[in-house]
């Protein structure tokens, strides 16, 4: 049995590649966050420009409080909903460092992905792959555009601003280079609305988001002398509050925020046995090194891991473990 090996492209060879005219299919991560999506259907318009229909598709309907980016390009991204024009398409997959990342759409799509772009630090090359570590996906997809040469249209400039200024927290995280406000500047000058964007994106929020934000803070537990922040949210309380796995997603913001607090985690049951975790980090530490001791990865500052368990308890104590190993950098 051979192990195929995949190779680097650079900017010229992915463009090349994408150049030539085919149906597309370009792949998410499951659970999308702007970064994603502002990619993947920014890369969808730029590959129409280019002659090339394409056709966004994901292991999770886009979340509600996103949906404002998309608008009417395209109604649903779950496969059971791929057009049959695209049974046959080239697959190209953004921001997915590793095929457990794709979910379901891996065993679907991984073998057939000719180019996966991303940005990710720590990540599992399963196709040719197009990385270069900028703040957000976004940054690649505007390079590539940018080299082929077409006018970039203000729809597709939003998009891609989403995704850049979401990656960096509206540019207030330390993933933030001089690159990445001289690409949000290129942007603005497509005339997009920067301000209402930001507005959608980091302030606003349903009531249901606000409910599970409250019911989190009440479960915000603190640990080596406050400098470890963790919310869990039992899928039973989920439930009884009618809540969707989405609208827990700013859990993470609320543990995040305290003062103090060096490294904040929420972990959220996603069915009996499994748990999702995120982590972030407020200082020099890197987390992406603590999910990866339990299966998972990302950016040093924010990562993510799926940790199963029998029960919450032993769920906490796995994520509380392996956020302990990195000993001294709490103190």
């Amino acid at each position: 049995m051979t192990t195929r090996e995949f190779r680097a492209f650079d900017l010229g060879e992915a463009l090349a590649l994408l150049s030539a005219p085919a149906p597309t299919l370009i792949c998410c991560h499951a659970r999308p966050d702007a970064d994603c999506i502002g990619s993947a259907f920014a890369l969808s318009l730029w590959l129409a420009q280019m002659g090339s229909p394409a056709h966004v598709v994901c292991a999770d309907e886009i979340p509600e409080r996103l949906r404002f980016l998309v608008g009417d390009l395209q109604e649903s991204i779950l496969p059971e909903n791929i057009p049959a024009e695209f049974t046959d398409a080239r697959v190209v997959s953004v921001d997915t460092s590793a095929p457990s990342q794709m979910d379901r759409l891996f065993p679907l799509f991984g073998a057939r992905v000719s180019l996966m772009i991303d940005h990710h630090a720590k990540g599992e090359p399963y196709a040719d792959y197009l990385i270069s570590h900028t703040a957000a996906c976004a940054e690649i997809v505007q390079d590539l555009i940018a080299l082929s040469g077409v006018d970039v249209p203000q729809r597709t400039a939003e998009l891609l601003y989403a995704g850049i200024s979401s990656d960096t927290g509206c540019f207030r995280y330390s993933n933030v280079t001089r690159d990445t406000h001289l690409h949000a500047a290129a942007l603005l000058a497509a005339d997009i609305d920067a301000a209402e964007l930001n507005h959608q994106l980091f302030e606003v929020k349903s009531f249901a988001q606000m409910r599970a934000n409250h019911a989190g803070f009440e479960r915000l537990s603190f640990y080596h002398e406050g400098r470890v922040a963790l919310i869990t949210f039992p899928l039973a309380l989920r439930e009884e509050m009618g809540l969707l796995d989405e609208h827990l997603g700013t859990l993470i913001d609320v543990a995040r925020s305290v003062a103090g607090v060096l490294v904040a985690a929420s972990l959220r049951e996603i069915e009996k046995g499994v748990y999702r975790a995120s982590l972030r980090a407020n200082a020099d530490l890197d987390v992406a090194a603590v999910a990866a001791t339990l299966g998972g990865g990302g950016h040093k500052r924010a990562a993510g891991v799926t940790v199963y368990a029998d029960s919450m308890e032993e769920a906490t104590d796995k994520l509380l473990a392996a956020i302990g190993d990195m000993g001294g950098a709490l103190s």
